[in-house]
């Protein structure tokens, strides 16, 4: 085993590496000679797809829209939901670009170290699909199904019964995976626990192994950074 696998040197330290070996070359002779090659600086591309596709998948997706327009008809709510990654609280450094006058940048800390009282925070989401309106409740502590369906719980205390008061059915799409995995027992449980508080049916549709990316919510709630 060796300890660097993988490396992306500029052309300046490839030149001091080919001069170890005694070569004499600049790093613009270098560049120039990778361009000639047919060689430029390249992202990796998500394209090898580890698994096989199923036969029936366009047939899940249709199951699933056919049972989103039932319940919209008959006025029930339609979830989408999702939970995203842990985020720092406070002044820390955040991915993209704002236009700000030339010269004057946001500064923020030099690290990305939690200290004292900061902590992470796991945003779950919450999207009605009729009203086209979002909800996020922010957790301080794990990722787990009882905070999923907490999360839905204040969804519904705050938004849900005001919307849909004579409702006696939800529908909710989720991913396959996570907090809210279609096998995860503590999940199936905390919802059951749930629906009997509110006394309403719960249906639960999750999107196929490797599709999370059709969830509604990841292009109206979380498409964007705020």
């Amino acid at each position: 085993m060796q300890a660097l696998l993988w490396t992306c040197k500029s052309t300046k330290n490839l030149a001091q590496e080919l001069k170890k070996k005694g070569f004499d070359a600049s790093d613009r002779t270098i560049a120039r000679l990778l361009h000639d090659l047919g060689y430029s600086l390249q992202a990796n591309l998500k394209s090898i797809n580890e698994g096989k596709k199923n036969p029936n998948r366009n047939a899940q997706f249709q199951y699933i829209n056919k049972m989103i327009k039932a319940f919209q008809e008959n006025n029930n709510p339609v979830l989408s939901i999702d939970a995203k990654k842990k985020e720092l609280i406070g002044n820390f450094k955040n991915a993209g670009q704002e236009w700000r006058r030339i010269g004057q940048p946001q500064k923020v800390k030099d690290h990305d170290f939690p200290v004292g009282e900061m902590k992470k925070v796991t945003p779950y989401g919450i999207y009605d699909l009729t009203w086209n309106t979002g909800w996020v409740n922010v957790g301080t502590d794990h990722d787990t199904a009882e905070f999923a369906v907490e999360s839905l719980r204040k969804w519904w205390l705050k938004m849900g019964r005001q919307l849909y008061p004579n409702s006696k059915q939800i529908l909710i799409t989720a991913d396959s995976g996570g907090s809210n995995s279609s096998r995860g027992k503590l999940w199936k449980s905390e919802l059951q626990k749930w629906a009997n508080e509110i006394g309403v049916s719960i249906t639960v549709c999750h999107l196929p192994p490797g599709t999370s990316k059709w969830n509604r919510i990841e292009h109206r709630r979380f498409s964007l950074r705020e």
